[in-house]
C-alpha cells in the first residue's frame, strides 16, 4: 500500500477513502498475507490535508463504512470510517508502516494503526495537529499510550513535539530503525518473513494480542485459549509431524515446509 497524495503526502477525504478501499481489498484478497504502507518521496505522511480540510471540513463516509471484521466478531457492525482512511478498521491479516521522513499528525496515527513499524534514520513523529487546534481523532489518544505507556503518551500529545525514530524505538513506538532510504525494504522483508509461516496459527497469535487488551489475566488466559481452537487441527498437527521427521529443530527457520 502506498500513501501518494497532497503535499508530503498529506491526505484528504477521497484518498482516505481510496485507503479505506484499499485495506478492504487487501483484507478479502487470499493472495496477500501482510500489507506494507508507505510514502513516496521521502515522506510517510504530514496527516490530513489542511487545506482541504479547511474548505470541507472532516469527511467521513458514512453510507459505505460498514466493516464486518473476520477476526474481530465484536466489532462488526456500521463504524465511520477515520478520517485518515482506514484507521477505525481491525483487520484480520497485518500490516507494518514503513517510515522514512514525517508520520505526524494524522500520518502519525495511520502509522500507529498498523501493527509494527519500521522507521529510518531520520524518519519522525509528532502530534503537529497541536499547532491547530485540531484533535487527534484516527485513534492516537487510544494506540499511543498502549504502546508507551500513559504518561509518555500523554506528555507526546500534549506538547506536540518531534519524537526522532531513535527515541521512537527506545519508548517503544517503532520496532526496528535502519538506515535513511532503507523503510520500504526492511519492511516489505519483515512481510515476507512473516508470510512464509503457517498463516492461521500466526493469524490467531496476533489476533489473541490484541483480543486480550483491557482484560484482566484470567479472563484473557481463557481468551487465548478459546481464540487458538482448531488452529492446532488446522496446521499444528502437520507442523508437528514436519518436526518429529526432522525439519525445523534448533531454531532453524530455513525449512519450514
Amino acid at each position: 500500500m502506498q500513501s501518494r497524495f497532497g503535499s508530503r503526502n498529506a491526505i484528504d477525504a477521497d484518498h482516505a477513502d481510496a485507503l479505506y478501499d484499499a485495506f478492504l481489498a487487501f483484507e478479502v484478497d487470499e493472495s496477500a498475507d501482510v500489507a506494507v504502507i508507505w510514502g513516496e518521496g521521502g515522506a510517510f505522511c504530514a496527516g490530513a490535508d489542511l487545506k482541504s480540510l479547511a474548505a470541507r471540513g472532516i469527511a467521513t463516509r458514512e453510507n459505505s463504512a460498514t466493516h464486518r471484521s473476520l477476526d474481530f466478531p465484536e466489532d462488526s457492525g456500521p463504524i465511520p470510517r477515520g478520517p485518515m482512511g482506514p484507521t477505525r478498521l481491525r483487520l484480520s491479516k497485518p500490516v507494518i508502516a514503513a517510515i522514512e521522513g514525517p508520520a505526524v499528525a494524522g500520518g502519525m496515527e495511520l502509522a500507529l494503526w498498523a501493527d509494527c513499524r519500521v522507521m529510518a534514520e531520520g524518519a519522525y513523529m509528532g502530534v503537529y495537529s497541536r499547532r491547530f487546534g485540531i484533535p487527534m481523532t484516527d485513534g492516537g489518544t487510544v494506540r499511543l499510550p498502549r504502546l508507551v505507556g500513559q504518561g509518555r503518551a500523554l506528555e507526546i500529545i500534549m506538547t506536540g513535539r518531534k519524537v526522532k525514530a531513535e527515541e521512537c524505538l527506545r519508548i517503544g513506538l517503532c520496532e526496528i530503525v535502519v538506515p535513511e532510504g532503507q523503510a520500504r525494504q526492511s519492511a516489505e522483508d519483515m512481510a515476507q518473513e512473516i508470510s512464509r509461516f503457517p498463516q492461521a496459527c500466526m493469524r490467531a497469535d496476533r489476533r489473541s494480542v490484541y483480543l486480550q487488551n483491557g482484560q484482566g489475566e484470567h479472563a484473557a488466559l481463557v481468551q487465548e485459549w478459546y481464540n487458538c481452537n482448531g488452529v492446532f487441527n488446522a496446521e499444528g498437527a502437520v507442523g508437528a509431524a514436519r518436526f518429529a521427521h526432522g525439519n525445523g529443530r534448533h531454531g532453524d527457520f530455513s525449512k519450514i515446509s
